[in-house]
């Protein structure tokens, strides 16, 4: 077999089990959903939305957010295809790119894909980290579309951090889960420079109390 087609084979057969690993870890967790009142309001007014959560905690905002729609900024670099190909079967589209390799074509296609996407996804902190170091690429959108950041995250009762970049966070089946979403938050049109810069600071402060506050639901 040819190299080009034991990657493409391999990564259907890795795709595949991804897939069905969330599905299967999605409906054996005990899930419950925390302030989702943020997420319902936005909706509601029809207000277009970033959704941010860290790379290593996506698991559980990727299983809730099945089939609604959501446009997803997947990396080209690495585990992209598999992320990309993956989400595509949960009912997400995909655009590749990130802040190191093809973010300006990818944010110009997430701009113009508002039109019919109202709900979008990025991970601050990919596509390779500093781990929980919310990247400018987020903030800049939100400015320039008028769309709305929102963060979330989860934790779980049983739950198993990796040893990775990202400390990818993954529960155990029939565990105790939680996914929290913060305070959304939009950034002015006319900021400054220093003010896109404090704000950026701001969410990295929000996103990590909130990983903090949901953690903190489980401890003993």
């Amino acid at each position: 077999m040819h190299k080009e087609k034991k990657i493409k084979l391999l990564t259907l057969l890795a795709t595949k089990l991804a897939w069905l690993l969330i599905l299967f870890l999605g409906h054996t967790g005990r899930i419950r959903i925390k302030n989702r009142k943020y997420w319902n309001s936005l909706i509601r007014k029809g207000e277009k939305i970033i959704i941010v959560c860290w790379h290593g905690r996506m698991l559980l905002p990727i299983f809730v957010h099945r089939n609604l729609h959501v446009q997803a900024m997947v990396s080209e670099h690495g585990d992209g295809e598999l992320i990309a190909k993956t989400v595509e079967r949960l009912g997400y589209s995909t655009v590749r790119g990130s802040s190191s390799r093809g973010g300006t074509k990818a944010f110009r296609q997430m701009l113009r894909a508002f039109k019919e996407h109202p709900v979008t996804t990025i991970l601050p902190d990919g596509p390779r980290g500093p781990r929980h170091e919310f990247k400018p690429g987020a903030i800049l959108l939100s400015q320039i579309s008028g769309a709305y950041l929102l963060p979330m995250t989860f934790a779980a009762k049983w739950q198993i951090s990796f040893n990775s970049w990202d400390g990818f966070t993954m529960w155990l089946p029939f565990s105790k889960v939680c996914m929290c979403y913060g305070k959304p938050f939009r950034i002015p049109r006319r900021a400054s420079t220093e003010q896109l810069e404090l704000y950026r600071q701001q969410m990295q402060q929000r996103m990590n109390r909130l990983v903090e506050e949901a953690d903190g639901l489980f401890r003993a």
